[in-house]
């Protein structure tokens, strides 16, 4: 059965926003740091492959595309084809 996965680059830590957004952060929490390109990377499987916006990433953030890959590789029930 196919199913899509992305993998989504964001300019912000989507989890922190999201909790100061809701009135839930931690006292002293912290945005997790952008990686080098600047983004965090989201594995995104509910809404795969949907360009409306706002969007909902399934997994923590990751500082490289690699990271994120192998997080959805590792969740995934079966083998993904990247494309």
């Amino acid at each position: 059965m196919y199913r899509p996965v992305d993998i989504i680059g964001m300019p912000y830590d989507f989890w922190f926003e999201l909790g100061r957004a809701d009135g839930q952060l931690e006292p002293g929490g912290t945005p997790q740091p952008l990686g080098e390109a600047g983004l965090l990377f989201y594995v995104r499987f509910k809404h795969a492959g949907e360009t409306a916006e706002p969007t909902w990433p399934d997994s923590a953030g990751y500082t490289t595309i690699g990271r994120a890959i192998v997080a959805a590789e590792e969740k995934a029930p079966s083998e993904i084809v990247w494309e």
